[in-house]
């Protein structure tokens, strides 16, 4: 080879490294699944059917569907309603997640003729339904562990081995036994427990719990057959990975959770949700939902409710949950009511309502969600800017989300003083309208936007703005 072929050749094989190097940095995003054309501008509701309700049935929660349906709420996540295993059982009542029998409903809830009530009447509302699935454990008294010794982990000695977190090390979840995925019988009963739900109480997809512990391949088959002939299927992951989009609608967004209780407990400042963002861009796909809350049953049981982690901040939060790039907002049991207590996860501890303000707040924003192109979900909302503040404080942020011609803008400051805030390039100046209360004002490309402290402001433009509820 001549001189100069030599070099040309190691130059070549330079610049293939160098290719390498960027796109192992850049790590191209999984691809995603192809999303029910209801869930773009949606909002779901976790239910917990034991504390909903004094009386912590599935009858009594079927009368509060008219409430739920008039805040807004489209999808009605169900938590676990199953029979809960007594062996090792904690607490009280047990574990939701502590699965006795698939194929059956807890005593204690209600029967099957129930669960299918609930069902169709959320379906005459025009609200979808998924239920818990617990697909990585039962528990510890399940017929299974009798009838098919082999569908477990076992120990060495012999032992149905607790389950196995995500280091391969167990966990003191000492109430349930770990299932064995290797299993295909197993994994063909699972999967018809699935489809029987689906097929019988006419349920219109899953929650999946701790959904990173079971191999992703156990998933995209759920996805492919599950979901087969079924439009409107829809699949949420307790998990923060990106490469389960390829099966699932939605995963969740604790890395965003984590981050608002920083802000709104001042350890974090408030422009650090740009740096998640574009992270978030760099790894998931731009179709993929993340879901976005304020509490959930395990935060409200084991970090407190949403007042003891974002106290005053708690609206404002949310206010961001809803409106931020790719977030799909969740709420909670009583959530709307304000409840204020950490409820006992093993025992009978209804919600409380302290806060009538709360709901007509939650409607509003939940109204400005359905109607918003710039705010649908996943790829199909509006691009998001920050927008830049002057000498503000750490607590404040304000970002824009366009749509074609709908514009969203949206300022919080999460610190315990009024803020004046002084802003510059707004995108789109001219006549904006306060979502909340509908009056409107002219904002120049630079200029100050009052917000309360503790509080928010969002302002729309090209929209009409129905008068508050």
């Amino acid at each position: 080879m001549s001189p100069v072929r030599l070099l040309a050749a190691l130059a070549l094989v330079a610049a293939s490294v160098l290719v390498a190097r960027r796109a192992v940095a850049q790590r191209t995003p999984a691809a995603s699944v192809v999303h029910p054309t209801w869930t773009r501008n949606a909002v779901i509701y976790e239910v917990n059917i034991r504390q909903h309700t004094p009386e912590g049935t599935i009858a009594a929660f079927r009368r509060e569907l008219p409430k739920l349906r008039d805040l807004g709420i489209d999808v009605l996540w169900i938590m676990p309603v199953q029979p809960i295993g007594v062996k090792d059982r904690k607490g009280s009542l047990g574990s939701y997640y502590s699965i006795a029998d698939y194929d059956a409903i807890n005593p204690e809830f209600g029967t099957m003729a129930d669960m299918k009530g609930l069902v169709a009447d959320a379906h005459r509302m025009g609200m979808r339904v998924i239920l818990d699935w617990v697909a990585n454990h039962t528990a510890r008294d399940h017929p299974w562990i009798a009838a098919h010794p082999d569908w477990y982990v076992r120990r060495a000695d012999g032992s149905v081995s607790t389950p196995i977190d995500k280091d391969g090390k167990e966990t003191d979840w000492t109430d349930v036994a770990q299932l064995d995925h290797r299993n295909g019988a197993m994994r063909a009963a699972m999967l018809a427990s699935m489809k029987r739900w689906l097929d019988e109480v006419q349920l219109d997809g899953f929650r999946c719990d701790v959904a990173y512990l079971v191999p992703a391949d156990f998933w995209a088959t759920a996805r492919r057959t599950l979901g087969a002939g079924r439009p409107d299927f829809f699949m949420l992951a307790e998990a923060e990975v990106p490469s389960l989009h390829r099966s699932f609608d939605m995963t969740y967004w604790w890395s965003l959770h984590h981050l608002v209780n920083a802000i709104a407990q001042g350890k974090r400042p408030a422009a650090s949700i740009d740096t998640l963002l574009a992270q978030d861009a760099r790894d998931y796909p731009a179709d993929a939902y993340r879901m976005a809350f304020t509490t959930s049953h395990d935060e409200n049981s084991w970090n407190g409710s949403e007042f003891e982690r974002l106290g005053a901040n708690a609206r404002a939060a949310f206010v961001l949950m809803a409106t931020l790039r790719n977030t799909f907002p969740m709420l909670y049991s009583g959530q709307e009511g304000g409840n204020a207590k950490r409820l006992r996860f093993f025992d009978k501890d209804t919600v409380e309502v302290t806060d009538t303000t709360l709901a007509p707040f939650y409607r509003r924003v939940i109204a400005l969600k359905h109607s918003s192109p710039a705010l649908a979900n996943g790829a199909a909302g509006g691009a998001q800017v920050t927008l830049p503040l002057v000498d503000a404080p750490a607590s404040a942020y304000a970002f824009t989300r366009t749509r074609g011609k709908d514009a969203v803008l949206v300022l919080v400051n999460m610190g315990s003083v009024p803020q004046s805030l002084r802003y510059d390039a707004l995108p789109r100046p001219g006549r904006w309208r306060d979502a909340f209360s509908g009056t409107s004002t002219m904002l120049g490309r630079t200029g100050k936007i009052d917000v309360p402290a503790h509080g928010y402001r969002v302002l729309v433009q090209w929209r009409a703005v129905a008068p508050p509820r």
